[in-house]
């Protein structure tokens, strides 16, 4: 259920526990947090609701900032369903949520329209104009009003703390493996495929062309992937995600190759899930160089997905 922060809460689910904060990863960190709601909420019988900022604030604040996204809204609410969510609650961020007092984000937002009965935030969440609201101010604010509160403690792993900031420093620098790791799952890109100008069906390398949106670009080449469709099938396959070099005009786009796959994915959403970097972009000098280096590429991610 996707709930709107800028409308009333309905009324089954008020005197909800919250898990508070941005969430894009939903990694490790972010999966202790929810958790620790989702517990809460069972132990009292109250309603467990996952909390997100759609748009993310800092594009909101830095319009012109490179994409960063590691989910769409609705990758997040699958996840927030696995973990136990009665509701994802999106929180629109715009210039009267940037302009809302640390006071009235507790009092007239989470209390009075919301209903929250607890919140569970990270230990570094801020809230409020000018992020002056912090996790003591929470606990006070809320005592006075009913609210009570939770802070989980930053999560580690092999000695430091998982932030999305460290898995998209892994994604680009090309290492799937890491992110994943502090991710518990691969990155995946989900998106509508497109017609492409069909040059890889040419060469018998039929590919399903997939627009990047908002997702942080990963490092720019060839990766052995993982394709889920709508019916649920999960293909194995080889991309290539970023400008293509050897063609012209260049544009950016994510273009996997599903083996031993033939039919129309034209128009259908899949999730592409990144598993294993194989090389750099690299231009060829001629078709027959570039399908050679393909054929390669498809061997070595079979062996690899295998």
């Amino acid at each position: 259920m996707h709930l709107q922060a800028s409308e009333p809460m309905p009324e089954a689910l008020r005197g909800a526990v919250i898990a508070l904060g941005n969430f894009d990863g939903f990694h490790l960190g972010h999966q202790a947090v929810a958790g620790e709601a989702v517990r809460w909420a069972r132990a009292e019988g109250r309603p467990a609701i996952i909390a997100t900022f759609d748009p993310h604030p800092v594009r909101y604040f830095k319009p012109d900032a490179a994409p960063f996204r590691l989910t769409t809204l609705d990758q997040r609410e699958e996840l927030f369903t696995a973990a136990g969510a009665d509701a994802m609650l999106v929180f629109g961020f715009d210039a009267a949520l940037a302009g809302m007092s640390a006071e009235d984000f507790v009092r007239e937002l989470l209390v009075t329209r919301l209903g929250a009965a607890a919140v569970v935030t990270g230990e570094d969440f801020t809230f409020g104009k000018a992020r002056r609201g912090n996790v003591e101010m929470l606990n006070l604010l809320g005592a006075a009003c009913g609210l009570a509160a939770r802070a989980v403690g930053p999560v580690t792993l092999e000695g430091q703390v998982v932030s999305s900031s460290r898995i998209r420093d892994a994604l680009i620098a090309g290492d799937p493996q890491a992110a994943a790791q502090l991710l518990t799952r691969p990155f995946a890109i989900r998106g509508t495929v497109q017609h492409g100008d069909k040059v890889g069906r040419t060469i018998n390398f039929p590919t399903a062309n997939l627009d990047l949106g908002t997702y942080l670009r990963p490092r720019y080449g060839i990766y052995a992937v993982t394709g889920r469709l709508p019916d649920g099938r999960m293909l194995h396959g080889a991309a290539n995600i970023g400008i293509r070099p050897t063609f012209d005009p260049p544009k950016e786009l994510l273009e996997p190759h599903f083996f031993d796959f033939s039919g129309d994915l034209y128009g259908q959403i899949i999730e592409v899930a990144f598993h294993h970097f194989l090389r750099g972009e690299a231009k060829f000098d001629s078709l027959d160089a570039l399908v050679a280096q393909m054929e390669r590429d498809c061997d070595e991610a079979r062996r690899l997905l295998a």
